[in-house]
């Protein structure tokens, strides 16, 4: 049964059909660029042509295609909600129209805000959107309202994948860790403008991969958090770095009374799902540095 992929020409679709190969898994890929793969095709999510690129029946709608950057969403609202509501919006009604079986919509760690102290965040923890400061953020608990309330109104099973900060072999660093890895990489004076105790549940994008393959088939409408076992702070991502990469950076903390931190549980997932986060943080770090080395990932 064919899953359809938005987004596959991006970080995570791009990966998550190198899984759907490995098992047999056949695939149709949507993207706004041209990807090279001819199983995907070069179409934009809020084209009123979406419905025909999807084929009835379809196992599962795997929304990933989003403006996921929050710089971006910021410097942009309107394109942020345009693309991020809109664009799933005009694929709910695809989906419901080809018959899809099953909707799998990215969310993110994002929509809980930050944590405060060492508590967790589970999928059951009170969101207020009136506390939400970033617009990438508020796009997304858009989209998981608006499919919750479809799916009361009929449409298929619904199941939002929260990804906790996700890394992994690419060129340029997009997010917290793989920022630090990159100041260590190259400088002598690594400078974090918070707390080092600072951290987040990053996880491998990998394990993303596997984490959204496994939700295939569920039914009713779910929210799972697919994050790391554990917090991992920034100073342990610049210390394993610093061994790695056999270096001794100085390490330089400002506003370190400064703690961000958010810690979205992974339990749910763990127990409904059958999923394990199996790439541990020195083998991650390991796959984005060397393929910033041009090795192997």
């Amino acid at each position: 049964m064919t899953v359809v992929i938005t987004g596959s020409g991006s970080f995570i679709g791009k990966e998550l059909i190198r899984h759907c190969r490995a098992q047999n898994i056949p695939y149709v890929g949507l993207d706004s660029a041209p990807t090279g793969d001819a199983n995907c095709r070069q179409l934009d999510i809020r084209s009123p042509e979406i419905a025909k690129a999807i084929p009835e029946n379809a196992q599962a709608i795997v929304h990933l295609a989003a403006l996921s950057r929050d710089s971006d969403c910021k410097r942009d609202p309107a394109a942020a909600f345009d693309v991020n509501v809109g664009g799933t919006l005009n694929l709910m009604q695809a989906a419901q129209a080809r018959k899809v079986r099953q909707f799998v919509f990215a969310s993110s760690e994002w929509v809980y805000g930050n944590a405060a102290g060492d508590s967790v965040q589970t999928e059951d923890s009170v969101i207020d959107a009136n506390q939400i400061t970033s617009e990438y953020a508020l796009t997304k608990i858009a989209g998981e309202r608006l499919l919750f309330m479809a799916h009361q109104r009929g449409l298929c099973p619904v199941t939002v994948l929260r990804f906790g900060i996700v890394y992994g072999p690419r060129s340029a660093p997009m997010n917290p860790l793989e920022g630090l890895c990159h100041e260590v990489r190259t400088r002598d004076v690594v400078e974090v403008k918070c707390s080092l105790n600072s951290g987040r549940r990053f996880v491998h994008v990998s394990d993303i991969a596997d984490g959204i393959l496994a939700t295939l088939g569920r039914s009713g409408f779910e929210i799972f958090n697919l994050s790391a076992n554990s917090l991992v702070t920034f100073r342990q991502v610049i210390e394993e770095s610093a061994r790695i990469l056999e270096k001794t950076p100085r390490i330089v903390e400002t506003n370190a009374h400064i703690l961000n931190v958010r810690n979205p549980d992974n339990q749910k997932a763990r127990r409904l799902l059958g999923w394990e986060p199996r790439v541990d943080l020195k083998t991650g770090l390991a796959s984005f540095l060397n393929f910033r080395e041009g090795g192997e990932t």
